[in-house]
């Protein structure tokens, strides 16, 4: 994979926070075990008669693995503790055996055990590794196995968990391989033909996926169980390598000594000093870099760094916080480093913001303006745009704006001023391909700018094809008709693009545009609004959807799209009134208008009759009930004479009518007038022979008719006539003798028939006034032998009336509805009272009185006929004397004896 190098000074990460000298331990205090607290003081317990070699302490669990030795000779014990538990004061010892592969006996290079207390493995300098697998506190429960045999002393190891699988990483001074321990078998890889020494070797933490680092003299090798990772070029010899918080610690000098030299022996070291190196292999930097003298070991213990040195001092590291650091490199410069650093530290995005920021100013200042602009890009979201649209406004570095826009609106944090300096960059740029690219996209929701201000800014630049483009494929229809209409003139596209809307939008473009397309294409233009009116259907492809329901906009509202095209407009209102009957009034009244208009104006003889055929046409449709009016004043209007007359007899307007022909001196066509329409007004005739006869020409003729009728219909009194006739000084008496002769003669014969019933009704008045006169002075008697109902002989018992009639009693028990009336003369009694009712009843009707009165050719005749009803008693009974009053009560009360007759039985 190659060698990463890292370069620059040390950042200094780390501090010098503590260095203090530990007491000298007597020699013969050899084979202890100690323990040194955060208090620093020195505590131990006798573990081991001779030597402590090798210790192992987990970090989950409170045990201890130790190796060392009891007597002399190459006997290494190994030893496990439980700390937590006490045996005579010192901690319990759970385990003690023997560690030596196979009957050899060798010395123990170095000690691991894994975190589950289930695997420990021990390495020697004959090139052995044994396995322990099983519980390692437990003699039973452990099972010891010779895992690796090789020629080379094995100077480290280490074990990572993958999941289920258990990898043992093993490394000598000559090779790295690493073994699957989790399984049966044990299979082996073999990663690499270079080793290291003692203490050079080290497992990382997840930030680095658990590579088991190699630290040789040129490099540092990274490891993972299957292959090789990355390697770093590190200068001096490596002493000792460590792992702490992600960061690699590395103890070198200059001098190189080679590494078995390590197992001869370690006094033989010279006293050098050594340089303890701290890297940030994520962040690629040297974190710490200090001299210290022959340094024993690194330890890392309560978040700090403790480096042990022979002289028995004790230096403490510590880290320094984030921001210190951030500081740091921002005095180098170092901004890359720095961003690696607040992400490897997980810092939240307002940092990273803010570091991005002060990196971006550096480059500026540097005179990098697209390492700048990348900077700010970086930004987006944390930062007000408007700092860095400032920093670019000028024209040298537009291309620099444009990228920072261009990210600005992908991340949809743009607004209308930013998407109107962004086009103007592309448009000032001309870079049609980007300006494309920004423009089209895909669908709706990758859309990250202002639809509207594009098109806006667009067609203030003059590219109209693109802002046709954005307002097609965004619906923005009165934009794309905007431009087509304003900008381009294409009127034929732009009246395809309105038959593709949907019918609410088709209807209101219509409506603003459709006087500039009718003014240029007038006859696609009323096609068009012949489908939007009657059923329209959007057009797709050139074809309609005949699927889709149908919908029709208020034709009368299109009217005046069609001012200064009456010939397209006569064409919609026809087709309007064939296609759809049910129009609005505001269509008929217009075609009416316009057939009027081309009767008035057309001379060719042909035509025009043909126009004045279609007008009356239109007039008998039947669409001017209810505009009666507006119809009336249009042919007035236009002096369409037909039309008035027309509209006058659909309006009974017979008075109207008859003025109109006598305006025009059209004396048949008065008497035409009266013939037709007299029946329904009368005075039809009167005004007929008042106009007649003001006329001083020769009118004889129909002065004749018109008295002939009035005769007839007895509408006039003669003397009336006459006087009508006396105003025309041409009408001598012969014009009305036949008519005084033939009046006279009906009222002689009148008068005669009159006199006749007058003497007719005094005979009968007379009579019945001797009979009331005979019932009351003279006796009655009574001679019928015969029964008037059987007609047999009668017999008593027998009932007589007054009237002249008898019965027998059974007969007129079963034939008499009452007791008092005489059944034979019932029917015609009957008659006479329904008759006296009636009059009385309608004695207060004065209403119907006055109406008849008012409508009668007779008025005489009325007057007789309620006299004779009663109708003016009262008036007479005021004025009568007393006396009178009662004999015409008498006389009433007489006439009621003679119809109600009384009973008297014998």
């Amino acid at each position: 994979r190659g060698v990463v190098g890292l370069s620059g000074g040390p950042i200094s990460a780390f501090y010098l926070s503590l260095e203090r000298r530990l007491l000298d331990y007597p020699a013969h205090m050899e084979g202890q075990i100690w323990f040194l607290p955060r208090s620093l003081q020195l505590t131990g317990f006798q573990a081991y008669k001779l030597r402590v070699t090798h210790l192992y302490q987990l970090k989950q669990h409170n045990i201890l693995a130790s190796v060392g030795e009891d007597e002399e000779g190459i006997n290494p014990l190994v030893k496990i503790w439980n700390l937590e538990k006490r045996d005579g004061g010192n901690p319990l010892c759970t385990r003690i055996f023997p560690a030596i592969p196979g009957t050899e006996p060798t010395v123990v290079s170095c000690l691991t055990v894994h975190e589950n207390l289930n695997f420990m493995a021990i390495g020697f300098t004959d090139g052995s590794v044994t396995l322990n697998k099983g519980d390692i506190t437990r003699d039973r429960h452990s099972k010891t196995q010779i895992l690796h045999k090789g020629n080379y002393p094995v100077t480290g190891l280490a074990f990572r968990q993958a999941g289920k699988t258990t990898h043992l990483f093993v490394v000598t001074t000559e090779n790295v391989q690493s073994y699957i321990v989790s399984g049966k078998d044990y299979p082996r890889v073999e990663l690499d033909t270079h080793g290291c020494g003692l203490r050079c070797s080290a497992l990382s933490d997840p930030s680095q996926d658990l590579q088991f680092i190699v630290a040789g003299d040129e490099c540092v090798y990274l490891y993972q169980p299957d292959e090789r990772g990355p390697c770093f070029a590190f200068e001096g010899h490596k002493l000792i390598a460590h792992w702490f918080r992600g960061y690699l610690v590395i103890v070198s000098r200059d001098r190189k000594v080679s590494p078995k030299s390590e197992f001869t022996s370690r006094d033989s070291q010279s006293s050098d000093k050594q340089i303890l190196n701290i890297y940030d292999l994520c962040n690629k930097f040297i974190a710490y870099s200090a001299v210290f003298e022959d340094v024993v070991d690194v330890l890392a213990e309560w978040g700090s760094l403790y480096v042990l040195t022979r002289d028995g001092r004790v230096h403490a590291l510590q880290e320094k916080d984030t921001q210190t650091k951030l500081e740091m490199l921002f005095k180098k410069n170092l901004f890359e480093m720095a961003i690696n650093l607040a992400k490897s530290q997980h810092l939240d995005s307002d940092g990273l913001a803010q570091i991005f920021m002060q990196y971006g100013d550096h480059l500026y200042s540097k005179g990098n303006h697209d390492g700048a602009v990348q900077q700010y890009i970086r930004t987006i979201g944390k930062l007000e745009p408007s700092y860095v649209i400032r920093k670019f406004l000028d024209a040298q570095r537009i291309h620099n704006l444009t990228a920072y826009l261009q990210t600005l609106h992908r991340q949809s944090l743009a607004n209308a001023d930013h998407t109107t300096l962004l086009l103007n960059c592309y448009t000032k740029l001309k870079d049609s391909s980007k300006l494309e690219e920004f423009i089209k996209t895909k669908s709706e929701s990758e859309v990250h700018f202002d639809v509207e201000t594009a098109i806006k800014v667009l067609r203030q630049a003059g590219y109209y094809s693109h802002a046709l483009y954005l307002a097609e494929n965004h619906a923005h229809h009165e934009w794309y008709l905007k431009i087509q209409l304003e900008d381009i003139k294409n009127y034929q596209e732009a009246l395809r693009y309105i038959g593709k809307l949907p019918f609410e939008q088709a209807e209101s473009n219509m409506k603003r545009y459709g006087k500039i397309l009718m003014h240029h294409i007038p006859e696609q233009t009323t096609q068009l609004l012949k489908g939007l009116c009657t059923d329209y259907r959007p057009s797709l492809e050139g074809r309609s959807d005949r699927e889709a329901p149908g919908c029709r906009a208020n034709s009368e509202e299109f009217i005046p799209i069609f001012a200064n095209n009456p010939r397209e407009l006569k064409a919609f209102l026809e087709h309007m009134s064939e296609v759809q009957p049910d129009s609005p009034q505001g269509i008929y009244d217009t075609l009416l208008e316009l057939r009027l208009q081309n009767w008035a104006h057309e001379k060719d003889p042909q035509v025009k009759e043909k126009l004045h055929a279609e007008a009356i046409s239109l007039l008998k449709s039947g669409r001017f009930c209810d505009v009666f009016d507006k119809a009336l004043v249009l042919c007035q209007m236009h002096d369409f004479q037909d039309g008035v007359l027309y509209l006058y007899e659909q309006g009974k307007l017979f008075q109207q009518i008859m003025h109109y022909h006598m305006q025009h001196e059209q004396y048949r066509q008065v008497i035409t007038v009266c013939e037709r329409h007299g029946e329904q007004d009368p005075s039809l005739w009167e005004q007929a022979l008042s106009y007649f006869a003001r006329k001083e020409e020769d009118c004889k003729e129909y002065v004749a008719a018109v008295l002939k009728h009035i005769e007839n219909k007895n509408l006039m009194p003669p003397l009336l006539v006459v006087q009508t006739l006396a105003h025309n000084s041409t009408a001598t008496l012969s014009v009305i003798r036949d008519y005084l002769v033939q009046k006279l003669q009906k009222q002689s014969q009148q008068i005669a028939q009159d006199e006749l019933r007058v003497r007719r009704y005094r005979e009968e008045t007379t009579r019945i006034r001797q009979e009331i006169q005979e019932l009351k002075a003279s006796p009655k008697i009574f001679q019928k032998t015969k029964c008037s109902i059987c007609n047999s002989a009668l017999e008593l018992p027998s009932v007589h009336f007054l009237c002249g009639h008898s019965f027998h009693q059974h007969c007129f028990e079963s034939y008499s509805e009452s007791d008092a009336d005489c059944p034979t003369c019932l029917p015609e009694n009957r008659k006479v009272m329904d008759m006296i009712r009636a009059q009385e009843q309608k004695r207060d009707l004065h209403d119907q009185f006055q109406h008849q009165l008012k409508c009668s050719n007779d008025s005489f005749s009325v007057i007789a006929d309620y006299f004779g009803r009663g109708v003016f008693n009262k008036l007479t009974l005021l004025t009568d004397p007393p006396t009178a009053r009662l004999t015409s009560s008498l006389e009433a009360g007489l006439q009621r004896d003679l119809l109600v007759h009384s009973r008297r039985g014998t």
